[in-house]
């Protein structure tokens, strides 16, 4: 037997299952009902790399990254964690005045890609800085092991602690051709083990990755939806510059669909209406700077817009988050 998941709110005042009026799980509810306050990250780049960077599993990289692309300027390994985490704040601070506290978002690369003395040395930076309520570490599901999870959990009992692992796609012959260098089954793997400590568990995607259809994107959040995430994140896909798959492109643009903006927002309503209503959805689209683009882009628009667009699109549906979300009883 089969049933919705949510109801919408019917009547002033009343809230869907996440405890507001948003049509969506937004991250900020979620931080506000976790820590009664805005919390703002803060991007560090501690200088890590990743196995298919450096021949362990493979060379070149994921065939769609270029990391400039989305690091702010303060954040550079050239600079120790302590002073990236000082600007960043300094930064923040008078772009965002209302946040009061902060989270250490390790963004580069693969940040469990090392020694576990190595990660602990790096991540106790992170706490020397008063306003630090906790970090975000983004990794690789082959990336990780029992001594380093067992680390992460002990941290997690005196700190807010994310393990946000970059899936990309459920599909294996997508992660081949994009040279992630692991199965799905590995990201499986990781994600309950990290889950199963009690870690919080987020984890990334990219839609429209070439050779995946419509109905591939959106029969995935099924899978999606049975691993025990805490936070997700979507990305459409965008095309860098200085990347194998800007030169793959450059050859066989056929190979390729990108998503215009609306039409986006339109396919995603459709992964949103599915997806488990107790995930906390931080992204669903990717912006960065013109100048790092290769191919078909969105121009100069903000996340906030974005989202705007967003909920005004799901008001005209009358659609919200789980709509068509079901589950067995």
């Amino acid at each position: 037997m089969k049933r919705p998941e949510t109801k919408p709110p019917s009547g002033t005042g009343s809230t869907y299952p996440w405890g507001d009026a948003r049509r969506y799980n937004s991250y900020s509810g979620y931080f506000r009902r976790l820590f009664g306050t805005r919390v703002q990250k803060l991007s560090v780049n501690a200088g890590f790399s990743c196995p298919n960077r450096d021949g362990t599993v493979s060379t070149g990289g994921c065939t769609f990254c270029n990391n400039s692309a989305f690091s702010p300027s303060y954040c550079t390994p050239q600079k120790n964690v302590r002073q990236q985490l000082e600007e960043g704040i300094e930064f923040h601070r008078r772009r965002y005045r209302t946040a009061e506290k902060y989270l250490a978002y390790f963004q580069s690369f693969s940040n469990t890609y090392a020694s576990l003395e190595r990660l602990e040395t790096v991540f106790s930076q992170a706490f020397e800085v008063p306003q630090v309520a906790g970090i975000i570490v983004g990794t690789r599901p082959d990336c990780i092991d029992e001594r380093k999870l067992d680390y992460f959990a002990r941290l997690a009992e005196s700190h807010y602690v994310v393990i946000e692992y970059g899936i990309e796609s459920c599909y294996d012959r997508t992660l081949q051709a994009i040279n992630r260098g692991h199965d799905f089954a590995c990201a499986q793997r990781a994600v309950e083990a990290t889950a199963a400590r009690g870690i919080h568990t987020g984890a990334h995607f990219i839609l429209g990755l070439p050779g995946e259809t419509r109905g591939m994107m959106t029969e995935q959040t099924e899978r999606i939806n049975a691993l025990p995430l805490d936070t997700v994140k979507f990305h459409q896909l965008q095309l860098f510059k200085e990347t194998p798959m800007a030169e793959q492109y450059a050859r066989h643009p056929e190979d390729f669909r990108f998503f215009g903006k609306e039409e986006y927002i339109d396919f995603f309503i459709g992964i949103l209406e599915r997806l488990r209503p107790d995930l906390v959805v931080e992204r669903f689209a990717g912006e960065a700077p013109p100048r790092f683009h290769a191919g078909p882009a969105w121009g100069l628009i903000r996340n906030e817009q974005l989202w705007a667009e967003l909920e005004r699109r799901l008001e005209e549906r009358d659609s919200w988050q789980g709509k068509s979300y079901a589950r067995t009883i």
